[in-house]
């Protein structure tokens, strides 16, 4: 299979499989349009998106800006993940009410909990604003120029859109910066949290059967959008109520069969499909190997405090899934690239741009791309890895060096004056407060003498008995006072004078090398893009996901992972007593739900074959920030709840191959089953609209 050739088999459409692709859903006419019905979709283009009438997109959330959501009721109930709302069930759970063990159901508008912060923003319309946003900038201009013509710009274009007060703007790159889209926007301020399925049900499997198939994990809670009197987006009040929607889903009972068509509507995070082999092979045999070491050391210490002490598990329940989700991502994800000889396929695609650069004349306008990335990203190596290194050891998994970073930025901040200086420490203050809401000194120290080897020559682990910083009474002093005397105290502090000179290392030297050479990457792949799409206009080129609202389709499907090895595309409730491990954190099944499985009382659920259905597969090309979307009939029905890949085939961040890669989504039946008859919510039940479509 050529690099980003999608070949639609005419002949046989019937029999084709969508080849990846994230698509802009107000531009899904003509090509999409077919493709999506000749896939069996029922859908038109308007069905999905329209500007002047309700459409799928106006139930489409994007969920505290990481995650997607779904309205499904007319009441403003709304569908994600559990792993999405995890902080927030962690942030209400305590030992007397500990609902990421126990779970939690509000039986009345009255019980659902308000949360600080948490935001949902639906997508008005979306325009394309590529020539007033590239006006007057030209090849000549360098990358810094460029970009301040274009901040000029979008200055113009945002204060020329019409909108609502209440609505915002923004205005996304796409095709590496050849195309920009305008999104007007309605934030919603007053989402509260409604339901959540203990985590032996919305986190079955946990780090064991993250990124893997079979799976069998009920990964979803429910929240609530709450709007003014005037249904408007609002913060937080007692007067606010529930929001109704311009459309919200109707909830499929009759499920999914092999070979059904599913679309998932979201806000894919990032992907980068389009890099060139050299960069694929950094990233796979420099910079996966050396965060997945650093992880690995973390989570071993993490881990076992965490099944040592209730307190612990329930401090580092949140950190602990953000730390190995991304560990064991790129474990799979380097495995794929692998297994699919994506690299290999790569050289021989940009073999083909070389022959038709020569074939075309444009040798001399094009023909240095592929050498200069060659050059950059071998300057680029040495400093990528550390300071990526960095970034974990400092940021990602050891907290008494995050406070030292971010010390260091507020000391920083102090050599701009006082008014910098008193606004640094109040973002300080607060951030120390958050941090040691859930912290645990014994345990960061473990994980400090775990990962700081894996970065420094020399470390000392004694620091943590000499820091003020491991407690927050005493942090909170040392900041006392002005900025002079905040700053002695500060560089006499034995954590603080131990990270401090690597933290100047970063500032000084490897952040300025990063951006430098990463900026010329980035121009590089602009037109780098550019030149493919001239030059061989026969591809087909889905845009990078950017966390804009996005399309992909295609259908459920098993796979074979390896010889002799096929994986059915559904998993039933019978895999869940299968897996059923008595007391495992991972593995525990709740007596309620054994009972339920041994007197088959599945009601209204059950599969035409009597069983439960759990998972199941499709072949839709989806990334982080697609957790939570819906996965949606061919009517526009709800029938599944996306969540994860499969591990061999998380590679298609860089590179989708169709035989692997399949997206992972919670059968909304079992979703139904769990709110109905595990935990006897029927008020939710009655709120949705189920239907029949293939009745």
């Amino acid at each position: 299979m050529r690099f980003l050739k999608f070949i639609l088999f005419f002949i046989v459409l019937q029999l084709s499989a969508q080849q990846g692709g994230m698509w802009i859903p107000s531009l899904l006419e003509g090509m999409n349009e077919d493709e999506m019905q000749s896939l069996g979709s029922k859908l038109t283009a308007q069905d999905i998106y329209d500007v002047n009438n309700s459409s799928l997109k106006d139930a489409i959330g994007h969920f505290n800006g990481g995650c997607t959501s779904e309205v499904i009721s007319p009441k403003g109930l709304l569908l994600t993940n559990h792993h999405c709302g995890f902080s927030q069930i962690q942030s209400h759970s305590s030992l007397e009410n500990d609902y990421l063990k126990d779970g939690f159901w509000a039986m009345s508008l009255e019980e659902e909990i308000p949360n600080e912060g948490l935001y949902v923003e639906f997508i008005v319309r979306i325009e394309d604003v590529t020539d007033a946003m590239l006006a007057g900038v030209t090849d000549a201009m360098s990358p810094r120029e460029k970009q301040s013509k274009i901040d000029i710009n979008r200055n113009g274009v945002v204060k020329a859109t019409q909108k609502e007060a209440w609505q915002g703007i923004k205005i996304r790159p796409f095709y590496k910066g050849n195309q920009y889209y305008l999104f007007v926007t309605e934030r919603f301020d007053d989402v509260r949290l409604v339901g959540a399925p203990p985590s032996s049900i919305g986190k079955f499997g946990s780090d064991t059967d993250n990124w893997v198939w079979p799976r069998h994990t009920g990964d979803f809670s429910m929240f609530r959008i709450y709007a003014d009197k005037n249904n408007r987006p609002a913060k937080y009040s007692k007067d606010n109520v529930p929001y109704t929607p311009k459309h919200f889903l109707p909830v499929s009972l009759d499920g999914i069969a092999e070979g059904d068509f599913t679309m998932v509507f979201g806000f894919p995070g990032r992907t980068n499909e389009y890099l060139p082999a050299v960069a694929v092979e950094q990233i796979t045999q420099k910079l996966n190997p050396s965060n997945i070491a650093i992880r690995e050391a973390a989570l071993k210490v993490i881990d076992a405090n965490m099944k040592a002490d209730d307190q612990i598990r329930i401090q580092y329940a949140s950190k602990q899934a953000r730390i190995a989700n991304a560990w064991k991502k790129w474990i799979g994800e380097n495995l794929g690239i692998e297994k699919s000889g994506a690299v290999a396929i790569k050289r021989e695609f940009e073999s083909e741009f070389v022959k038709a650069l020569k074939a075309q004349g444009k040798t001399e306008e094009y023909g240095n791309l592929l050498p200069e990335f060659d050059r950059l990203y071998a300057e680029f190596e040495s400093v990528n890895v550390k300071r990526n290194n960095f970034i974990e050891v400092f940021i990602r998994t050891n907290e008494l060096m995050q406070m030292m970073f971010r010390l260091a930025q507020m000391e920083m901040a102090g050599s701009r004056g006082d008014a910098a200086f008193e606004k640094a420490r109040g973002s300080m203050v607060s951030r120390l407060k958050g941090i040691h809401k859930n912290y645990n000194a014994k345990v960061d120290r473990g994980v400090f003498e775990s990962v700081m080897p894996l970065y420094a020559k020399t470390y000392d682990a004694s620091i943590y008995d000499q820091t003020a910083f491991t407690n927050l009474d005493s942090a909170l002093k040392l900041l006392e006072g002005d900025a002079a005397t905040v700053i002695k105290r500060l560089n006499e502090d034995a954590a603080y004078t131990y990270a401090k000179p690597m933290v100047q290392e970063f500032y000084n030297t490897l952040e300025p090398q990063f951006q430098q050479i990463n900026t010329e990457i980035n121009a590089l792949q602009t037109t780098y893009m550019k030149a493919l799409m001239e030059v061989m206009p026969e591809e087909r080129y889905f845009p990078d996901a950017n966390s804009t609202l996005r399309v992909t389709y295609g259908k459920v499907n098993g796979y074979a992972p390896r010889d002799a090895v096929y994986y059915n595309p559904v998993t039933y409730l019978d895999g869940v007593i299968e897996k059923y491990v008595p007391g495992d954190y991972e593995f525990d099944v709740p007596q309620k739900l054994r009972d339920l499985y041994e007197a088959k009382d599945y009601g209204q659920y059950a599969d035409s074959n009597g069983k439960l259905p759990i998972c199941f597969l499709g072949t839709n090309h989806t990334t982080g920030g697609n957790s939570g979307s819906p996965a949606i009939d061919a009517e526009g029905n709800l029938v599944g709840l996306n969540f994860d890949r499969v591990w061999e085939g998380t590679m298609s961040d860089i590179y989708y191959d169709p035989e692997i890669c399949r997206n992972i989504m919670v059968d909304l039946r079992y979703v139904l089953f769990i709110v109905d008859k595990y935990a006897g919510a029927t008020h939710l039940i009655d709120e949705m609209k189920l239907v029949h479509p293939k009745k």
